[in-house]
């Protein structure tokens, strides 16, 4: 596609495509195959003018290169499913349309027809107004009203109508705002959905969840989330379907029956065919989520609206009370025009709202508002061992041969008896092999498989057995070669162990471990820079492995060898001593304890029922995302203290000079509106620099 280079600076570049008008669809696209492109950071096209800016690393001319690639036809599957901007373009031109309506009123209307349409308007503010009174309410909807009525009843139709243009202006920005924010974080959160296995007649094919279509046959297994509504095709299954209806109790579904994006199957595996095409559903559920569910109001939230309203009867005894000392209507009227209500109300949440959306941009998807505030003031936090602080795929880290073997003969022997029975540990001996390049022939007789034992079979004339020390050594009766005892006593304790052995000799350990996460023990150390007092370590694994893990991160505390419940009692315990505690699991282990927790975070390639019962998940490559979080909170929770001194010192001010007769009423009016319109746009903005 041409386009033309209008400005450009050091990683930053501005180019207007040609032709220069586009859709509101076409700009969606462009930026989406801008975002798209390797070594691009953040890419904005504005379909008005037709040009898009670019921030990038790397190469210009690769730049330049991959734009001229770009046509509107390749690039129709990058389309979003839900786009804000229609909702901007919607509401640009409402409130163009209100100014421009306002200014053509006062330039080409008669005053007399001015003042029918100020009374026409000032009917629903009055009837509002007075409803509050008869039910005995005192909210900002009377201040309103009390306003507007008195400017009609002395004939001030000039003030009544500016005060009801900024309330209908502050009005829309405000409705603007919120929804702006809630289609944000809406959209950032249901970008994280799986991958699907599609049933196709080749069998079933790993299938990105976006080129999934009504009608397709999805196959879900246990402990897996249902990604689309549909209908049961196969299987008898249980679905936790508490995310959508609150019920605690799974529920049977069979065959005929219909399920729902979002519910996980706790039993049982089934194949659904969609009804409802990836976006729609999901996304709905996850507006209206954030909409209703009370997760999203944190104490700070209702703090805020508990204290608006209670604010209300001050601002309208100050009104009286001015007017009462000064006798000036005009003065009781400028105090009037304030209320602490719109800004308090609007900016807290629009605060948590956009902390949310931030913290979706650093790849963690959080549930509610209090969940950050918690997250804010926890001075504890649980980890899971296996896939949290370290990857939950075993690799083969070493292999100690004995009796004068050599490593890469007993490594092949391992896993032509391995690759028969498949599991973790099988699979990371024969995964090493293969890295090796150590191709092994069939070399010995029938395998024998013992269940949490080992594998024995005979090679040549020779009983081979590979295993736990168990069944080498306890049940085989298999002995260490004679002056290599030192060597058995120095394996590495933080591996867990395969024995081989040959004719009832040791052959070779084979040291098995899942890799620990390289920045484990930098993000403990950063969380607690940032206030954590206490970390912990909970595993199932022995006590050498994990005393091994515990020293190699850093944590204060370890428990081994532990079971779900006691995980669970473990947290609950932290809790009672008065503790705010955030537990960090992936597996459907982990998941009582996710749910005793003030915050339950899940890591997102885990367990599909830990990830729904979690309050917040984070992406699975790097653990940083946890210490971006802590931030994040923090961040918010040092914004809506500001928020509150602000909004209460500046109000403060306008009612005192309105009551000193400084500041007419539509002055009062329009600086309380900009004030509240500032504060909001200001809780909009990121909370950490990058």
């Amino acid at each position: 596609m041409k386009f033309k280079i209008m400005h450009e600076s050091t990683g930053r570049i501005r180019v207007q495509m040609l032709p220069a008008r586009m859709t509101l669809e076409q700009a969606d696209l462009l930026e989406a195959y801008l975002q798209g492109l390797e070594g691009v950071r953040q890419a904005a096209v504005h379909e008005r003018t037709g040009c898009a800016v670019v921030r990038y690393q790397g190469q210009r001319g690769d730049l330049l290169r991959s734009i001229s690639r770009f046509s509107y036809q390749r690039a129709a599957g990058l389309a979003p499913v839900h786009s804000a901007r229609a909702l901007n373009r919607a509401y640009q031109e409402k409130l163009v349309g209100m100014v421009a309506f306002k200014a053509a009123r006062s330039l080409f209307l008669p005053a007399p027809l001015r003042a029918v349409h100020a009374i026409w308007r000032a009917v629903p503010y009055l009837f509002r107004g007075l409803r509050c009174l008869l039910r005995r309410q005192l909210h900002v909807e009377l201040l309103d009203g009390v306003s507007i009525g008195v400017s009609l009843l002395r004939r001030d139709f000039s003030t009544a109508a500016s005060v009801m243009f900024l309330l209908g202006v502050g009005e829309l920005l405000e409705e603007w705002t919120h929804k702006k924010s809630v289609e944000d974080l809406a959209r950032s959160m249901s970008l994280n959905i799986d991958r699907v296995w599609r049933k196709t007649s080749a069998g079933e094919v790993l299938t990105p969840l976006s080129q999934v279509q009504a009608g397709d046959l999805v196959a879900v297994r246990m402990g897996g989330m249902i990604p689309l509504d549909g209908v049961l095709q196969e299987g008898e299954v249980m679905v936790n379907q508490a995310s959508l209806t609150g019920e605690s109790v799974p529920v049977a579904k069979r065959p005929g029956t219909a399920v729902y994006a979002g519910t996980v199957v706790e039993e049982g595996e089934c194949v659904l065919r969609v009804t409802q095409q990836s976006g729609s559903s999901r996304y709905d559920k996850i507006v209206a989520m954030i909409e209703q569910s009370e997760k999203l109001k944190s104490a700070a939230e209702s703090k805020a609206a508990g204290l608006a309203d209670k604010l209300v009867p001050y601002t309208l005894a100050g009104s009286v009370l001015a007017y009462l000392l000064t006798g000036n209507v005009t003065r009781g009227l400028s105090v009037l025009m304030v209320d602490f209500s719109c800004a308090l109300k609007l900016a807290m949440p629009l605060a948590v709202l956009s902390a949310m959306r931030e913290a979706g941009g650093c790849h963690a998807t959080v549930k509610g508002g209090k969940f950050l505030e918690a997250i804010a003031k926890a001075d504890t936090i649980v980890f899971d061992k296996t896939g949290t602080l370290t990857y939950a795929c075993p690799r083969v880290t070493e292999v100690i041969p004995f009796g004068g073997r050599l490593e890469g003969d007993m490594l092949r022997l391992a896993a032509c008896l391995e690759e028969h029975f498949p599991h973790s540990m099988a699979n990371a001996v024969v995964q090493a092999a293969r890295d090796r390049g150590l191709s092994h022939r069939e070399m010995h007789s029938q395998v024998e498989y013992l269940v949490a034992h080992g594998i024995a079979s005979t090679v040549g004339k020779e009983r081979v057995l590979i295993g736990s020390a168990h069944f080498i050594f306890e049940d085989e009766r298999c002995v260490i070669p004679a002056g290599e005892q030192d060597r058995f006593d120095a394996l590495p304790a933080h591996c867990s162990h395969l024995y081989l052995a040959i004719a009832g000799e040791l052959a070779a350990v084979i040291c098995v471990a899942d890799p620990l996460r390289e920045e484990a023990a930098d993000v403990i150390a950063a969380l607690r820079r940032l206030g954590i007092r206490k970390t912990v370590m909970l595993t199932g694994d022995s006590q050498r492995t994990a005393a091994a893990i515990a020293a190699q991160v850093g944590v204060d505390e370890y428990r081994a060898e532990v079971l779900p419940e006691d995980k669970a009692a473990f947290v609950q315990a932290e809790r009672e001593k008065g503790h705010t505690v955030i537990m960090l699991g992936d597996g459907i282990n982990d998941s009582p304890a996710l749910s005793a927790a003030n915050v339950g975070i899940a890591i997102s390639d885990g367990a599909a029922i830990a990830r729904e019962i979690a309050d917040v998940t984070i992406a699975a490559d790097d653990l940083h995302e946890l210490v971006n979080l802590r931030r994040i909170a923090m961040a918010l929770m040092r914004r809506i203290d500001a928020n509150y001194r602000f909004v209460i010192g500046f109000n403060g001010a306008l009612i005192g000079l309105g009551a000193a007769g400084v500041l007419t009423p539509a002055s009062s009016a329009m600086l309380h509106n900009l004030s509240t319109l500032a504060v909001s746009l200001q809780s909009m903005t990121n909370l950490l620099k990058e």
